[in-house]
């Protein structure tokens, strides 16, 4: 029994330190923060515990889910069961036809 939660522990310490990693990095993840589109319709936040929060226009949290950002290109996962997906190319965020920008603004 005692070998049983000896094990027990270290795997939820295991997974706690995981957890915990990869929070850590996403909170100083570069592509964090709010991405907007030229026209300033659509807001992403890209948020640092792996979700998002999509508005559009008046319409607050029109959209939400998890993403994932691998290098230079980011997966998302819509809450309705919605997949879609995007590249960050020279700091702007290319995803779904648009183009946003770090806080809206258009690079130099």
């Amino acid at each position: 029994m005692a070998i049983r939660s000896v094990l027990v522990g270290a795997v939820f310490s295991l997974a706690a330190s995981s957890a915990f990693s990869e929070e850590t990095t996403m909170q100083n993840h570069p592509y964090l923060g709010m991405w907007i589109t030229g026209d300033g319709h659509i807001r992403q936040e890209l948020l640092s515990n792996g979700r998002y929060d999509e508005a559009r226009g008046a319409r607050k949290s029109a959209y939400q889910g998890r993403y994932q950002v691998t290098g230079d290109h980011i997966e998302y996962w819509d809450d309705t069961g919605f997949t879609a997906d995007g590249d960050f190319i020279d700091g702007v965020l290319h995803h779904g036809g648009m183009i946003f920008y770090r806080d809206g603004r258009k690079p130099d």
